[in-house]
């Protein structure tokens, strides 16, 4: 006799619910393990040290410890030191004022002589006093003495782009300063960055604060014969110098031992 249609009795509740559920591709489970070190960070401790830093933070860090393990020229060690906080807020002061033209402006001055030339009328003067930036550019004006403030970045890289520059300001007697930094010194010329940037004429009312910086520059940079002598770098590290301390003590109890030895 056939088997009736139907007669299968339909599966139960708890035991869909029994059924293993397949796990999510997308979504695997990860328990979290609660030993020491792992789900669980501790509390109140800076684990940065722990951290791997991106490759071009590590290259700092290194290159850091290096400028002050090593010994450092004066050529090189010079640019450590840059003028202080104060004086280069007065500087960039000045400088904001004489801020190269933006293309825009450059292309709406050129419209409008353009237009006072077709129209036969007083063509507008040219901005007179701008800041000059560009390597070549203020190494022209450097040589041939038409530059009357340089300021160089301090954080220039590689550094040989503009390591000759305060030796050739010192030789044609031009003041320079070191400031902090060429992101700054972009700010003033619409750049990312300027390594070095120059000052040729200025307003008749700021005669008198350019010749403030320029005697700072010959001060401190240009005649300043320490800077060119002394040489940088050769700081040890922690361990380094404990362990030199240790032994220049042992050195001297020795020293002393020998000391009361001969008198005795």
């Amino acid at each position: 006799m056939a088997p009736k249609k139907g007669s299968s009795k339909p599966k139960s509740k708890t035991a869909a619910a029994k059924a293993p559920a397949k796990a999510d591709p997308l979504f695997p489970s990860r328990p979290r393990s609660f030993n020491v070190g792992s789900a669980i960070r501790p509390q109140g401790r800076d684990l940065s040290r722990f951290v791997k830093w991106p490759k071009y933070v590590r290259i700092q860090r290194q290159r850091a410890v290096l400028y002050q393990r090593l010994k450092v020229p004066p050529s090189i060690n010079q640019f450590t030191k840059s003028i202080g906080k104060n004086e280069a807020a007065s500087v960039f002061t000045l400088l904001n004022k004489y801020r190269p033209e933006t293309p825009a402006a450059k292309k709406q001055r050129i419209k409008e002589t353009a237009a006072a030339v077709a129209a036969k009328k007083e063509v507008p003067s040219k901005v007179p006093h701008q800041l000059k930036f560009g390597l070549k550019h203020v190494t022209t004006l450097i040589e041939e003495k038409k530059a009357s403030l340089v300021l160089i970045a301090c954080d220039v890289d590689p550094i040989e782009l503009v390591l000759w520059l305060p030796a050739l300001c010192r030789k044609m007697e031009v003041p320079f300063l070191i400031v902090k930094d060429k992101a700054r010194l972009g700010t003033l010329c619409h750049q990312k960055t300027a390594a070095v940037v120059a000052l040729t004429t200025v307003n008749k009312e700021d005669e008198a604060q350019l010749k403030i910086f320029q005697n700072l520059g010959m001060e401190k940079f240009n005649k300043n014969t320490e800077l060119v002598r002394k040489w940088g770098g050769g700081i040890m590290g922690l361990k380094t110098q404990a362990k030199l301390d240790k032994r220049a003590k042992a050195v001297a109890a020795e020293e002393a031992k020998k000391a009361a030895s001969l008198k005795c």
